[in-house]
This record gives C-alpha cells, sequence and structure tokens, in this order.
C-alpha cells in the first residue's frame, strides 16, 4: 500500500487522503471477496497477506470473487497470489464480468503450502467496479488464494461532474410529479443522475435526461428532493440545491370505517398478539396503524392488509394503552377502534432498564457530539448547525467554550460533528472534533484547558462529503487510538474500496496517522459502511456501531478488524459470502439509528425517524445480542445521541427536533438524563 501523501500547513502536520502511487497496484485480499459454499478463511499456513486466505472446496466450479474499480476502461494488469502444497496443477478459469478471459490457467506446485507465487495477465476491465473470478476446472478444487493485486488502466478519469442545478417541480398530482434540473457538466459526459429524497436513493434516469416523472407517491406530503450527477468511472458529483414538493390532496375524502373489536393476547414480558375485525373504504384499505394516542408503534401493510400482528419491541413491566386506525390510498384515517390496555410481563434481565428521564438541559439547536471529560466533572457538547462547542456540567449547566473554524453545513448531514475528549488530557490538553469543510469532512485537533479552545490543527482530510451520508462519530479506543465513522458521500462504491476514507471506520494515533495493526496498512479498520453514527466500546473492548441503512434495514453492528459489512452489496443481513452480517436490524422506519452507548452490558441505540430509544442486551460475553426493546416511543422526537455517565448506571440522550427533519425550530431540543435500574 503506498504511503499518505503528507502535506505540510500552517495549521500542523496534516494527513492527505491516500492516494496510490502510479507504479502501486491496489490489493484485494482474497478472504474480503465473496467464494463458493464449502470454502473457508484459513490461517494455518505461513507468509499470507491480509487475515487469512481462501481454501476452497474440492469441486468443479469452486471460486473466489472480488470487485476491483478501474478509474477508466482499457487494459489492467492482475496479479494472483496462490500456493499450491500438492504437487500438481490446479487449473481454474479466470474471468472478468463473467467473460471467461484465460481458460484453465496453470496454477502449478509451488514448494509447499507455505510457499507463494504470482501468476499475472493482462485483461480488460470497464470504468468502475468490474468482477474478477477464479473457478476450478478440476474436482480438486482451486489452489490457496492470498490476493489479487490489481493495476489498473491508466490515464482514469478522477473528476467528477458539476453538481446539477436546481430542481424544480411540475405536473404534481395526488400521486406523482415531475422533477426537472440543470444538466451537470463533466469532462468525458454524465453516465447517469441519480435521485434522492432526504438521505435515499429513490431513482436514477439517464445522463442524457434532465428530468424524471416520480410516480407512486402519498398525497398531500412534502418530498425533499436532490439530484447528482455521476459518470461512468463512478466519480459523483456534489448535490444539487434541494426542493419542496408537495403533492396534491387526494381526492378520496371519504376515511375507512373504524376497526372491528380488538383484542390482546399471549403477553409476554416484550410483545403481544393483537387482532382486530377488518375496516371498509370505497376505494379500499391500504394498512392498518397500531397506535398509542399518536404514537404509531407498527403499520400492517398488504392487500389487502392483515387484520392480526404479534407487536414485539415492548418495554417489560410497562403498561399500554393501544388501539388500531385504518388508512386507504388517499391518506384518509379512520377513527379508532376500542382500546385495549395491559401490562408486559416482569422483566427478566441483570442488565438494568430505563426507570427514569429528566430533562437535564434545554435550548439547544442540534446538539450532535457528547463526549466527557476524563475526569468527569464536565462532558463538551457540540451543535452541529452553530459549529459551537459547550462545556456541560452533571447538573446541566452549561458554557460556551468555542467554535471550530473552518466548519461549513451541507444543507443536510454536514457540519459540526463528533467529539473525543484524548485519554491524556490532563497533560496534553488535546481534544478532536470531526467537521465539514471546504474540501469535504475533516478530522481536526484542538487544545482545551477547561474553559477555551485553541490550536486548531487538521489531523485527516480527504474524506469525502455531500449533503448526506457524513458519518461523523469520534470515540476513543481502549487501546489509545482514536476512531472515526465516515459515511460513503452519498457514493455506494466508496464504501467497498479499501483505498477510499468514505463508508469506513478509520482508526488512527493522536497525531493523525494510520494505526500500527491496522489491517490494510492505512486508516481503515472496518469498511463497506453506508453511514455509520453510532461508536461504543463493551466490557470486553469490542466495538459496536450503528449504521442507517437505506430503504430496507437499519444496522447494529459488531465491528472487527478488516471485516467488509456488506454496503451497498448488503443491506441487513444477506448470504454474500465474505460480508459480516448485523447483530440486529430493524426496519428504516422504526430505526435511522445515530448515537449507541453501552451501560450494564446493554447497547441503548437512539433512532431519528423512529423517534424511540431501543434497548439491545448483549448476551454475556458472547457475540450475540437479545431482544430489542423499544421506550419513549414518540415521546420526546428525534432521538440523536446516548452517552453514558461515567461512574453511574445512567446515561444523557439528545434530540434533533431542529434540523430539517424535525418538528421544531432552532432551541426546540433537549439534554435528558436517564436512569437505569
Amino acid at each position: 500500500m503506498a504511503a499518505a501523501a503528507v502535506l505540510l500547513l500552517c495549521a500542523g502536520l496534516v494527513q492527505a487522503a491516500p492516494q496510490p502511487a502510479s507504479a502501486a497496484p491496489t490489493r484485494y485480499e482474497a478472504e474480503n471477496g465473496t467464494r463458493s459454499t464449502g470454502s473457508t478463511v484459513d490461517t494455518n499456513h505461513k507468509n499470507y497477506s491480509g487475515s487469512g486466505f481462501v481454501n476452497s472446496n474440492n469441486a468443479v466450479g469452486a471460486y473466489v470473487e472480488v470487485t476491483v474499480n478501474a478509474a477508466a476502461a482499457g487494459n489492467a494488469a492482475i496479479a494472483i497470489r496462490y500456493a499450491n502444497g500438492t504437487g500438481a496443477n490446479r487449473p481454474a478459469d479466470v474471468s472478468v464480468n463473467g467473460t471467461v478471459v484465460s481458460a484453465a490457467r496453470a496454477f502449478d506446485a509451488t514448494a509447499n503450502w507455505d510457499t507463494w507465487a504470482d501468476s499475472t495477465l493482462t485483461v480488460a476491465v470497464k470504468a468502475g467496479s468490474n468482477r474478477i473470478r477464479l473457478a476450478s476446472t478440476t474436482a480438486d478444487g482451486l489452489a490457496n488464494i492470498d490476493y489479487i493485486d490489481f493495476d489498473g488502466a491508466s490515464g482514469g478519469d478522477t473528476q467528477a461532474p458539476t453538481p446539477p442545478g436546481a430542481p424544480t417541480c411540475s405536473a404534481v398530482t395526488e400521486s406523482a410529479l415531475t422533477l426537472s434540473w440543470g444538466a451537470s457538466t463533466d469532462n468525458v459526459g454524465v453516465a447517469k443522475y441519480d435521485v434522492y429524497e432526504h438521505g435515499n436513493k429513490i431513482n436514477e434516469v439517464d445522463g442524457s435526461l434532465t428530468s424524471d416523472h416520480l410516480t407512486g407517491l402519498t398525497p398531500h406530503t412534502t418530498y425533499n428532493l436532490t439530484v447528482l450527477a455521476r459518470d461512468a468511472a463512478g466519480n459523483v458529483s456534489q448535490a444539487s440545491p434541494a426542493v419542496d414538493c408537495t403533492t396534491l390532496p387526494s381526492t378520496d375524502t371519504t376515511p375507512p370505517t373504524k376497526p372491528g373489536t380488538l383484542t390482546a393476547s399471549n403477553v409476554t414480558a416484550n410483545s403481544v398478539d393483537l387482532k382486530w375485525g377488518a375496516s371498509t373504504d370505497d376505494k379500499g384499505v391500504t394498512s392498518y396503524e397500531v397506535r398509542s394516542s399518536d404514537n404509531v408503534y407498527k403499520a400492517v401493510t398488504g392487500n389487502p392488509p392483515g387484520t392480526s400482528t404479534t407487536l414485539t419491541g415492548l418495554a417489560c413491566d410497562s403498561p399500554y394503552s393501544l388501539t388500531v386506525v385504518a388508512k386507504d390510498a388517499g391518506g384518509n384515517v379512520s377513527p379508532p377502534g376500542n382500546a385495549v390496555s395491559f401490562t408486559t410481563a416482569t422483566c427478566r434481565t441483570d442488565g438494568g432498564v430505563p426507570s427514569s428521564i429528566t430533562t437535564l438541559s434545554s435550548n439547544w439547536t442540534i446538539p450532535w457530539g457528547t463526549y466527557w471529560m476524563p475526569d468527569s466533572s464536565s462532558a463538551l457538547v457540540t451543535e452541529r448547525d452553530s459549529f459551537k462547542v459547550y462545556k456541560v456540567t452533571p447538573n446541566g449547566t452549561r458554557t460556551q467554550v468555542g467554535s471550530v473554524p473552518n466548519a461549513v453545513t451541507t444543507d443536510g448531514e454536514g457540519g459540526l460533528l463528533g467529539v473525543a475528549v484524548d485519554p491524556k488530557w490532563a497533560t496534553n490538553h488535546y481534544v478532536y472534533f470531526m467537521h465539514t469543510a471546504a474540501e469535504g469532512n475533516r478530522v481536526v485537533r484542538m487544545t482545551y484547558n477547561g474553559s477555551a479552545l485553541d490550536n486548531y490543527t487538521v489531523l485527516l482530510q480527504g474524506i469525502k462529503k455531500n449533503r448526506y451520508h457524513n458519518g461523523g462519530r469520534l470515540a476513543f479506543g481502549p487501546d489509545g487510538y482514536l476512531y472515526a465513522s465516515t459515511g460513503e458521500a452519498q457514493t455506494p462504491s466508496l464504501a467497498q474500496d479499501k483505498n477510499s476514507l468514505n463508508g469506513k471506520i478509520l482508526r488512527m494515533t493522536t497525531d493523525g496517522k494510520p494505526a500500527p495493526g491496522n489491517p490494510f496498512n492505512n486508516y481503515v479498520y472496518s469498511y463497506g459502511h453506508r453511514n455509520p453514527q453510532g461508536l461504543a466500546f463493551d466490557r470486553n473492548g469490542r466495538l459496536w456501531e450503528a449504521e442507517f441503512g437505506d430503504s430496507k434495514k437499519d444496522e447494529l453492528n459488531l465491528i472487527k478488524p478488516g471485516a467488509n459489512y456488506g454496503w451497498p452489496t448488503c443491506e441487513g443481513s444477506c448470504s454474500t459470502a465474505g460480508m459480516t452480517n448485523p447483530k440486529a436490524s430493524w426496519p428504516t422506519g422504526q430505526a435511522s439509528p445515530s448515537g449507541i452507548a453501552i451501560v450494564r452490558n446493554v447497547v441503548y441505540m437512539a433512532a431519528l425517524k423512529g423517534e424511540r430509544l431501543w434497548r439491545i442486551p448483549i448476551t454475556g460475553d458472547t457475540e450475540n445480542v437479545g431482544t430489542p426493546t423499544a421506550y419513549y416511543v414518540g415521546s420526546y422526537g428525534r432521538l440523536r445521541t446516548v452517552t453514558k455517565v461515567p461512574g453511574e448506571d445512567a446515561f444523557w440522550l439528545s434530540t434533533t427536533n431542529g434540523d430539517n427533519n424535525g418538528s421544531g425550530g432552532a432551541g426546540s431540543d433537549k439534554i435528558f438524563k436517564v436512569l437505569i435500574k
């Protein structure tokens, strides 16, 4: 791996994004790719690279496949590192994007299984992602495969298109609209335009078009839309300005009838079975919602939707009063049916549960990062859009101690994000921030004397930014190194590129250098992430992470060095070899998770869109978790950050109701204190 370029700036020593030297190939470890069923990642031989090598199953067609990224179309050199201690040739077909480019290629015997050799060839690749597969042509399977070095086609296109022009809406109906925008320019040509609603991609059109007709929309609903351009090499523009487009009210104004009698049965500590009578509607019922007051616990959909469900994720030993309403395609809502009341069974856990919540501090506007001082005398709290930093005492008294220079917003999720305090603060007075700047996202260091910030120093830059998907959480691990979560900047391919800083958990020294022992000899600790915003270490020193999904599943992951967490191939659990599945996942409407904290071996996860706090118990010292349960559903709005209070069975919990997605305005956010008993 090429060393990171080092720039000497007046602000201090700055580590730029890692840039491969012109002669250095990119290494793709076989164990991080996909492989045939029965193939294993082994470590029982010497001299391999990365975290292991692939030992294929003994069968015709046994395979290993890696996905490489080429900056441009053309010829590329690949070197396949292998070992074959059998004494006989183990031939394999080498294919690129499904086309065999070297049939029954020889992988001859090496001296023993500890001796590795390179098989090199030149292949034609297209711009962007390319699949390189080795498939055995005999029943003996493949040789052991360590990695593939890829030297991409020269003269690649690295210039991103310009941002699309401001979008506008026309031909608006109750279920559709036409979105139009100004054309982007690109040195080679725009290949595609991607349309986003907030941070979720909803469609794409050809680069020759500058409009998209969106259908299947909900009546009388506001959609916040932006457009991004990308070229054939995979370069993605910054987002266009956003536009709010509101569909027309439905011409159907007749609500469904009230649902029939609701009954509850099989009440446990965390669940209940519900059943009700069907509603009728002049156009048809599209869904039922299980509610407590106006807070939606679950939506039941279908054609027609069912009239029973098992409601899970309930808090133990807690009273509930639930009703059901019916909805139609016009957004009309029926009167609620009868209410059922019950109390869930007694808690059966030694991890404790939330027992009380009190307001600690008010009048905040998007408090984002929270980190306690080592002496527990106070915590530092950042505000995302004001770029201000506050000292907050245990009783909630706050004092501004400064602002972070050079921070900018993205009119989305960027700005002043995470904060961390050096474990050796008493002697070095260092604190760390992650923020969005003019060129991208940065990790910076400042000095803090207990009352004021000073000495802004950039440690790492070159982390791409966009309107959404900027990550931003910082945390010190028990190893003394600084961990940072980065989003893929609305460019999904970056998550799988181990030479990119985006879509990753990064691990670095307090001087901004890659931490020793990182799996790929750069900043990257784990990869395949979409938009990770929660980091917390458990009592065994293991790192847990919460991550926004796109439209299917949000995730809670146990992070391991060198592991691939799947995006964009996987969202939630999948069966793709080489991808690491989450320990728990949720529909995006129930979570959209940001911060996490661990108290008494329980993960507490704040949910933004889901407007609830999830409690996920870790099962002893295993890698498994128990049943997630939800607290405060809809009670406090969008929940952002969870931070354990040192020396107490308690945590701080902050809201984000003052952002573009919230119902509050400036000064509407709060920090709560939650006790665990």
